[in-house]
């Protein structure tokens, strides 16, 4: 695996050195490795306005950590509460941090899970305690890679529109709380099929905001699917 930032501008390499700061000193971590568009050198910081309104988009920092044990990286609010620290820092780009046990780690690369194998790929170490190592990945056809996203797409889609089925019928019952959890119930699980079918990962979040930030970052036109460029467009949102 890489180790090497040099692709990036000194003012995020040094960003990149505090935010690993910060969770080395929040948790006992393995491993910290980047992973996404830092990692290959695509992130985005764009700026522009369309019909007198401004737009901004930014890429986050995608982080996996590793840890000693599963147990430990399941602790979510341990890892919110390291991304909130990093979003105190003014100066620090928003950060996305991912953990995992290095033994559920290496079971998914020796799978051929490619999200990982691809973080194998393309991500960048930067920090490993020297404890582990990773498992080196076996092939996967264009063809089984292909056969494994259209399970989850058969299964994830077929209980999202399940979900979308509940929603209506609870909708015209006026049974609005009902209708309320499963269309966000729905949402989620369009999200995950997206995600599945793309990454070949769930992320643990129900949090859709989340997983509309996470599905846009594999395609942009997903930031449109809840439009906030207005307060009120945010209100709805939330």
């Amino acid at each position: 695996m890489k180790t090497s930032l040099a692709h990036l501008p000194p003012k995020k390499q040094e960003e990149l050195s505090l935010i690993k700061e910060i969770i080395l000193a929040s948790a006992p971590v393995e491993m910290i490795i980047l992973f996404g568009s830092y990692s290959t050198g695509k992130w985005v910081e764009d700026l522009y306005i369309e019909e007198g309104t401004t737009y901004e988009y930014m890429s986050d920092v995608d982080i996996l950590v590793v840890t000693r044990k599963e147990r430990s990286a399941e602790k979510d609010w341990r890892w919110c509460s390291i991304e909130n620290k990093i979003r105190e820092r003014k100066k620090l780009t928003d950060t996305h941090i991912i953990a995992h046990g290095i033994g559920f780690l290496n079971e998914r690369i020796r799978n051929s899970y490619y999200f990982f194998v691809d973080i194998l790929k393309e991500g960048i170490i930067l920090y490993d305690s020297g404890n582990y190592q990773l498992a080196p990945p076996q092939p996967l056809s264009p063809t089984k890679r292909k056969k494994k996203a259209q399970e989850y797409f058969e299964d994830w889609f077929e209980a999202a529109n399940d979900s979308f089925e509940g929603f209506n019928f609870y909708l015209k019952k006026q049974k609005y709380n009902k209708a309320a959890f499963e269309l966000h119930q729905a949402t989620e699980c369009y999200y995950t099929t997206f995600l599945l079918v793309f990454t070949d990962y769930k992320p643990k979040l129900h949090d859709i905001e989340k997983l509309g930030q996470l599905a846009s970052k594999i395609k942009a036109e997903m930031t449109t699917a809840f439009p906030r460029s207005t307060q009120e467009e945010k209100r709805l949102f939330e």
